[in-house]
């Protein structure tokens, strides 16, 4: 899917997790509206990487199915540090937004 064609809607559907999709969402509601453009980029570019690596998963999930372990040639490694990493700066601006709200 192009870039130009993601909506917030195809960008919810397409992410894999319920945690990613309330993220996405939340990223939305409390983005400043000057700032909209690019934390959609953000997201429409995870969504491509992901539908990008959709064949990979599949084939690694039947693999997996049929013989009870990964295939060898499957690259893998912890992404928890670039996870986060990304995450950060979406969590320190919710954070300044959300002070006084109560």
């Amino acid at each position: 899917m192009a870039h130009e064609d993601w909506t917030v809607d195809r960008l919810h559907v397409a992410l894999p997790h319920s945690a990613s999709r309330q993220q996405l969402l939340q990223d939305v509601n409390l983005t400043p509206i000057e700032d909209l453009p690019a934390v959609l980029d953000g997201w429409a570019s995870a969504a491509e990487q992901l539908e990008s690596a959709r064949p990979r998963i599949e084939a690694a999930r039947a693999h997996m199915k049929v013989r009870g372990v990964l295939p060898d040639d499957l690259e893998t490694r912890d992404v928890t540090a670039d996870v986060l990493r990304d995450v950060e700066p979406r969590q320190g601006a919710r954070d300044d937004r959300g002070r006084g709200a109560a």
